[in-house]
């Protein structure tokens, strides 16, 4: 439900005073005003709020609003209340219990800590926001019977209530708690909706054995032959193993260990630059990740040394799973001169990672205060809000750790130091789930009938056939098991035991109980080695794909300069790895590979989590390509896929010169738009931005830095571009001729900048600023964009009201030019 919307009108019944810098309330108030808006001011407090007694509906977001005044109670006909994205840390009690009347209520991202106990007094709530707040209990929400919608995401909370979701009293339809270190029930429960929450605490109280699982996803990541693999089997065996060079990871493995009752799932990532596309297809948010650095050649001197070891590292997993902690294990001591250039190394690398934390924090906030002292700082409250969540983060790298992994020694003290972790950073791991009996059996069924050899080697299995199996080894009815597996299977997909993908509709009837093999045949096509790869295709392969010799060396010469991979040697690629795994299963190939008349499982992965895109041949301008149009949703073109043709892997191309071609030179006078993106760009973030762009656009030409896309008649540039250190998205476009055009134009901007921001969503460690640099000739200034992300259809072209803008350097342009507007024709 979005925040309510004021017009921008001051009648008897309504009183609009939002962004105005208002530091305390006029002095003398409208008093019978129905409605008030006072958003994006700079109130601290309200005092003289209870005059306006007639008030129905009160915004007071954006605010810097410290306290909730008891003032409040007075207003007795108040229906809808906006207090959100204020520094409220607590509500006193004896405030609810007078607004009977209130329905709609927003307090999220405040700094609220509890709740008042009186809160559930008031009994007409329906819609209740307290995401982004520090609550660690919601028990005071019980006996809101008439809550429809509830919102209680990044918290604290650990437990939730079971008599708030009791079905006899329960109205609630919408519930969500994302981002909260959840143990019961599980975060993976509470994603699939009130159902399943309702369905976990009816086993709970049915089966009160409960299981306490601590469950830890641990991920090994690291530059390439850094000691990964080698660190990762010598744990999982408690003594060292040799790693030989051949036998490096390609992809992802996966294996695990339990130890003193907790288990621990390692997931050992490629370290070769090739894969790191694929990551964050399987990094997962509270997870124990531990960094390898080797040692031996590492320099101290060298600062690209520290920057390909540990900063892209690091960086990146402060982007995409910025709540992780992360244990710094430094390999190959034992090839270091002696053990004082082992001990200068760790202590150089420890200091060169605090630096690099402590810096970040002061570019966020530089960068948060350069927003406040805006003139209008009003205009950038959620952008602000932004910064203050990421301040918030804690990523927590810990003391590096030396060791030889040729001393089982070391990897006993490795192993030691590692459950300590555990337990002193529970907090941040989310280790434990509280779990019914009934769960922890039907999971133990599950591994019974791998072992046991009744699911397939590979480990696909239909969903309900899944369900047919795990009722012979289970005492519970068919009803019983439905209600719960499918909040299992999710919660066994969040913490990497099997993978089941629920938003993908043609495999959501699919079961993967064993991810390694999923994972093998991904790293067939998403690989360092892929042009050797196909050039090592034998004659036999490819007549069974009906393919001549002739065609291999095509297919190696457009994937080298083109960046295209044809899906019939994809096919071959993907068989080949198959049938290394699985003996005599030609239907199974078939469901994997695909044919030239179907799309086979890999394919379907591959698209999407944007890896590739159809290579679609398109004329140079499509009239029909659809437009975006604000405020409505936006649809992906609509055309069959050809699984007998070709996709492109952006990863792959090496350079622009297509798009440079098509496009030409850019001019003084084109439209241009700068998105940043803080602290910078994650890796691979680009190349996924523009096949989203691609998708919705079919008609485009790409580059590995750049892209151009048609729509209509309108080409617009998209290119990730270096100023001085700072990365940054531009979108950029031809001036139109005519005026009317504008709309059009600024249309298609809008689309893309969209996009950009769904897919920003995706690193919770990321915000963005977005600028418009001055079109005048050597002119170093700059326009900045306000919040623009949840304006309604309308509001875009509204950005600002004046006809002509002047940047700090003097130069006077039209509006249009600058931000979204259609000129007076």
């Amino acid at each position: 439900m979005k925040e309510m919307a004021f017009e921008n009108t001051n009648s008897w019944e309504e009183w609009d005073l939002s962004g105005q810098k208002l530091k305390s309330l006029p002095q003398d108030p409208i008093t019978h005003a129905t409605k008030v808006d006072l958003q994006r001011n700079k109130l601290k407090r309200v005092i003289g709020i209870s005059k306006l007694n007639n008030l129905t509906e009160l915004n007071l977001s954006r605010n810097k609003i410290m306290e909730f005044s008891h003032e409040m109670q007075h207003l007795h006909k108040l229906e809808i209340l906006c207090m959100n994205q204020n520094n409220i840390r607590s509500i006193p009690e004896g405030i609810f219990p007078h607004l009977r009347r209130l329905k709609f209520l927003k307090l999220n991202t405040n700094r609220l800590a509890k709740l008042p106990s009186d809160i559930n007094q008031c009994t007409g709530i329906t819609y209740l926001d307290l995401s982004r707040n520090c609550l660690q209990n919601i028990q005071p929400l019980v006996g809101l019977q008439k809550l429809k919608e509830l919102l209680v995401e990044k918290n604290q909370l650990t437990e939730l209530p079971p008599q708030l979701f009791q079905k006899s009293s329960c109205e609630l339809t919408v519930f969500k708690a994302s981002g909260n270190p959840l143990r019961c029930p599980p975060e993976e429960v509470c994603v699939g909706g009130v159902m399943d929450i309702q369905s976990y605490f009816l086993e709970m109280e049915e089966n009160p054995n409960t299981h306490s699982a601590w469950t830890v996803k641990t991920m090994f990541l690291g530059s390439s032959m850094a000691g990964k693999s080698t660190l990762c089997r010598s744990l999982r065996e408690g003594k060292p193993i040799a790693v030989a060079v051949e036998d490096r990871t390609e992809g992802i493995e996966i294996s695990q260990l339990y130890t003193q009752e907790i288990r621990f799932l390692f997931w050992d990532f490629a370290g070769q630059e090739e894969y790191y596309l694929t990551h964050h297809v399987f990094i997962t948010p509270r997870a124990l990740v531990i960094l390898t650095i080797d040692l031996a050649s590492y320099s101290i001197g060298d600062p690209d040394s520290f920057k390909d070891q540990l900063w892209f590292w690091i960086n990146n997993i402060q982007l995409r799973v910025p709540d992780s902690v992360v244990l710094l294990v430094g390999t190959h001591c034992d090839q270091c001169r002696d053990q004082e250039e082992v001990m200068e190394k760790k202590k150089d690398i420890e200091e060169k990672v605090k630096t690099m934390l402590a810096n970040r924090r002061i570019v966020l906030k530089y960068q948060k205060k350069n927003l406040e002292e805006n003139s209008h700082a009003s205009f950038f409250t959620d952008q602000l809000d932004e910064l203050d969540s990421l301040l918030e983060y804690n990523l927590k790298v810990l003391d590096l750790v030396t060791l030889n992994c040729k001393k089982t020694e070391d990897i006993a003290k490795l192993k030691s130091h590692i459950l300590t972790c555990i337990q002193s950073e529970s907090t941040f791991l989310c280790a434990e789930s509280i779990l019914p009996k009934s769960y922890e059996e039907v999971e133990q069924a599950i591994h019974t009938l791998v072992a046991l050899q009744e699911i397939p080697q590979h480990g696909i299995i239909l969903l309900e056939e899944l369900s047919d199996l795990i009722l012979n080894h289970v005492e519970m009815s068919r009803e019983s098991l439905h209600s719960m597996l499918r909040f299992l299977l999710r919660y066994l997909h969040r913490i990497g035991v099997i993978i089941w993908y629920t938003d993908i509709d043609v495999l959501s009837d699919r079961v993967f109980i064993q991810p390694s093999f999923l994972i093998s045949v991904f790293k067939s096509i998403v690989r360092h080695d892929l042009v050797q790869q196909l050039e090592g295709i034998s004659r036999d392969l490819l007549m069974q794909e009906g393919a001549l010799v002739k065609q291999k060396y095509t297919w190696v010469h457009d994937l080298t300069y083109r960046g295209i991979l044809q899906n019939a040697a994809m096919r071959i690629l993907v068989r080949r790895q198959v049938e290394k795994l699985v003996v005599d299963d030609d239907d199974l190939v078939r469901e994997v590979v695909g044919t030239k008349r179907e799309e086979g499982i890999i394919l379907t992965l591959l698209q999407h989590f944007e890896v590739c895109l159809p290579a679609l041949v398109g004329s140079p301008l499509n009239p029909q390509a659809p437009e975006f149009i604000p405020g409505e949703k936006q649809s992906a073109w609509e055309t069959k896929r050809d699984p007998d043709g070709a996709c492109l892997f952006p990863i792959y191309l090496k350079d622009n010169l297509t798009v440079n071609h098509k496009w030409g030179e850019d001019k003084q006078d084109d439209l241009s738009v700068h998105i940043y993106f803080l602290p910078e760009i994650p890796y691979g973030f680009f190349h996924r931005a523009i096949i989203k762009a691609c998708v919705l656009y079919p008609t485009h030409w790409v580059g590995r830095e750049q892209c151009l896309l048609c729509c209509g008649n309108r080409l617009a540039l998209v290119s990730q571009r270096n100023n001085d250190g700072d990365l940054f998205i531009e979108i950029r476009c031809r001036r139109p001729e005519k005026n009317n055009e504008f709309r059009q134009l600024w249309d298609l901007i809008l689309a893309l900048m969209s996009k950009l921001f769904v897919l920003s969503r995706q690193w919770p460690g990321l915000t963005q600023q977005v600028q418009t640099p001055c079109p005048e000739r050597g002119c170093p200034h700059y326009f900045t964009w306000r919040d623009w992300q949840e304006l309604s259809n309308t509001d875009f072209y509204n950005l600002v009201k004046e006809d002509k803008l002047v940047c700090q350097g003097g130069h006077t342009r039209r509006t249009e030019l600058i931000f979204p507007k259609v000129p007076l024709l």
